[in-house]
């Protein structure tokens, strides 16, 4: 990427905010786009970067969305209406864009998704051996707690320092809202420290204790192995709870598909909802409907 946007890259994925790289790698005259431009595509459609003008824009942002909602790449071929002559490539998916002046474009579509992050209280050796199982399953890991609250994005807490700040990375873990709470306890242990700790009926029933799978695991290695195995079954729950696609809606003047946004050219009539590629369909239509 150009070094503004490297950098725009670089702040997303320490926030761990998820986006989709787009990159030209073909492009036929007279597309304003050229191969190497390169763009951005934010989850609310915004888009910094330049990978083709206003029509082309509108097929790259809808496709990105929904490869974004899906998690895989995508190679995006944006034909103008008519017989172009393009080489063929197998596999990828097709758009024509009646709005394209001539002209067509090849863009490869990245989603760009941050790991399931973890949060793993204590030095034990479960606790160690959490981490090692998590950086072989390609999680990412943290040790905030109980100094600090857990990260916005956390996918669950693990706490394992038997004794040594159980009690406050519970609290926290909890108050922060945390969707899978793992307590390394033995079951007589785990009661008292959830009833030291005034927990409402609810807050007991989001935590785990013991932590993870019954196996009958006994070492370190095997106890962390049934911990992350439950974790692993509670982040793919949570990616098959993903929300639904983003909104979309074809424009009747061009018959293209755009991106229900805020900033999407909108007409209301007494026929119904519309929205459009451009300020230009938009136009044509309200001319037609109330010419």
């Amino acid at each position: 990427m150009t070094g503004k946007l490297s950098a725009r890259a670089l702040e997303l994925t320490e926030r761990r905010v998820p986006f989709v790289h787009a990159r030209v790698v073909r492009a036929q005259a007279p597309a304003s786009a050229h191969p190497g431009d390169e763009a951005i595509v934010h989850g609310d459609g915004t888009i910094d970067g330049f990978v083709g003008g206003l029509c082309a824009e509108g097929s790259v942002r809808t496709a990105a969305l929904g490869a974004l909602h899906d998690g895989g790449p995508l190679l995006l071929r944006v034909l103008p209406q008519g017989d172009a002559e393009f080489p063929e490539t197998p596999g990828a998916r097709v758009v024509v864009n009646p709005c394209l002046s001539g002209g067509a474009l090849e863009i490869f579509l990245e989603p760009v998704l941050p790991p399931p992050l973890i949060e793993i209280v204590g030095t034990t050796p479960v606790a160690e051996a959490c981490v090692a199982f998590a950086a072989l399953l390609g999680y990412a890991t943290a040790r905030s707690l109980p100094e600090g609250p857990p990260g916005e994005h956390t996918a669950a807490v693990i706490v394992a320092g038997q004794g040594r700040g159980d009690a406050e990375s519970l609290r926290a873990a909890l108050d922060a809202g945390v969707g899978h709470i793992a307590l390394v306890a033995s079951h007589r242990r785990a009661a008292a420290l959830l009833d030291e700790l005034g927990l409402t009926e609810a807050e007991r029933a989001r935590v785990q204790a013991p932590a993870g799978l019954d196996i009958g695991a006994r070492t370190p290695p095997e106890i962390a192995l049934s911990i992350l195995a439950d974790v692993v079954r509670v982040v793919h729950a949570a990616k098959a709870s993903v929300p639904e696609r983003p909104s979309q809606a074809v424009d009747p003047v061009c018959g293209m598909t755009v991106a229900v946004r805020a900033d999407t050219p909108h007409l209301a009539t007494g026929d119904g909802e519309f929205w459009f590629c451009g300020t230009g369909c938009r136009d044509r239509w309200s001319t037609g409907a109330t010419g």
